[in-house]
């Protein structure tokens, strides 16, 4: 076998194999014998066909059957040979059965190589967040909201309030268009952006108002709206008082007063937002690597990625993208992020390298221990037998793995703590 290796971009190359009739017609012939035997044509039993009449029959689909096994069969030597990173299924572009030759090429993707950059020359902040009883109140304040009664009140609406009132779109000269109205609409001031129009002219109002809204055009070509709204009630949020009682019922009786309650709710905000600073930081580092390394993407491991940003999407919208939503119009979208993720997954991969680092299976038997410490009901043992499996295993070394990418890249940054003020829910979903 001769083999010839052309290098066309730094992210793709040519392989030409050459094979000689020893190599290759033990398989052209074994594959003329089953066609021999096994197709059928008028006129000649089965299995009699004339050897002439076969290859003019079937010749072109077996040889393309045949190159494409010993394509197979030799691409997998050869790139562990010659060290080559495929990062896409080989396609073969052409072969010709001449004589006593075949002569196959291939075209494939590859990791393209370079330099990783000096890490100690990066410097990051990591968030340092501090749970106090103010930040515990507020979260517990949150927590009552989901057990509070709506109540009218005579006060003029506040910022928390819920206003009810019928609304009607008006015409130029001011008059309420026929079939345009709503009647009895609930406007949650809260959940309104504070510049909202409706929330601007509604706070401060009480039952028996009557305001108008304007909406201004947003774009050129955009016509300007006009509402009114008569207001009929506004409700206000009763909390209820937090005692033992409530807990025990809001828990259900997992915890039976009010300071083993509080306890667990700083526990869980030191926990979440503990993970929230390592994440923070992460995306932080991997965003200053990819820019500082822009290294080609193999379109094959964007297309990858784009495929899975698209897939992600439709789960969270329950399947399936909405009606009108082009899904290749959105796919090409997803583009730019997609090879943001290809690179870092190139860039992650060189540390890996250069670090040496692997998963071996007393590693993912301590990670199977240190999952189990943090669920009693769970067993080390079947945790790690379950991860063992062909099911699980892949996705725990790479689990691992980025675990093992992560604590380099930290050992290697420097990295300043900064107290930084716990975020609302509403700024951590902004």
């Amino acid at each position: 076998m001769q083999k010839n290796i052309r290098n066309v971009s730094d992210i793709e190359q040519e392989l030409e194999i050459i094979l000689t009739a020893e190599e290759f017609k033990p398989e052209l012939e074994q594959e003329f014998e089953e066609a021999r035997r096994s197709v059928k044509i008028k006129g000649f039993r089965q299995g009699h066909v004339p050897a002439g009449m076969i290859k003019r029959l079937v010749g072109p689909s077996i040889e393309a059957t045949v190159a494409e096994k010993m394509a197979s069969k030799h691409f997998g030597a050869i790139a562990d040979a010659e060290n080559i990173k495929p990062a896409s299924r080989a396609q073969i572009d052409s072969f010709n059965f001449d004589g006593d030759t075949l002569t196959i090429r291939m075209s494939y993707e590859i990791h393209p190589e370079f330099e990783l950059k000096d890490l100690s020359a990066y410097a990051f902040t990591q968030a340092e967040y501090t749970i106090d009883d103010e930040v515990i109140d507020r979260e517990i304040n949150m927590i009552l909201k989901g057990h509070g009664t709506l109540v009218t009140t005579e006060e003029p609406a506040g910022s928390e309030d819920t206003v009810i009132g019928d609304v009607a779109r008006l015409d130029a000269e001011g008059q309420p268009i026929e079939g345009q109205n709503n009647e009895n609409h609930h406007f949650n001031l809260s959940y309104l952006p504070e510049t909202n129009p409706f929330r601007t002219a509604l706070e401060g109002k009480k039952a028996g108002d009557s305001v108008e809204v304007t909406i201004e055009p947003k774009e050129e070509g955009d016509e300007t709206v006009r509402y009114r709204v008569e207001v009929k009630e506004v409700k206000r949020l009763e909390l209820p008082e937090m005692n033992d009682e409530l807990v025990k019922e809001i828990t259900h009786a997992r915890f039976e007063n009010v300071a083993d309650f509080k306890a667990d709710v700083r526990l869980q905000l030191e926990q979440h937002f503990t993970h929230k600073s390592e994440q923070d930081l992460l995306e932080a580092i991997s965003a200053k690597l990819i820019e500082e390394h822009a290294v080609p993407t193999p379109k094959a491991m964007v297309e990858s990625f784009q495929n899975m940003l698209v897939e992600n999407a439709k789960r969270q919208v329950g399947g399936k993208l909405p009606k009108g939503l082009d899904e290749r119009e959105f796919l090409e979208a997803m583009r730019p992020n997609a090879e943001k993720h290809a690179r870092w997954l190139l860039v992650s991969q060189k540390i890996a390298q250069v670090n040496n680092l692997a998963v071996s299976d007393e590693d993912i038997k301590a990670y199977a221990e240190k999952e189990a410490e943090k669920n009693p009901s769970l067993k080390a043992e079947e945790l790690f037998s379950t991860y063992m499996s062909t099911e699980f295993k892949d996705y725990i070394v790479d689990t691992i793995l980025k675990e093992k990418i992560y604590d380099v890249i930290k050992s290697k940054v420097t990295i300043t703590r900064e107290a930084a003020a716990v975020p609302t829910q509403e700024e951590e979903e902004m």
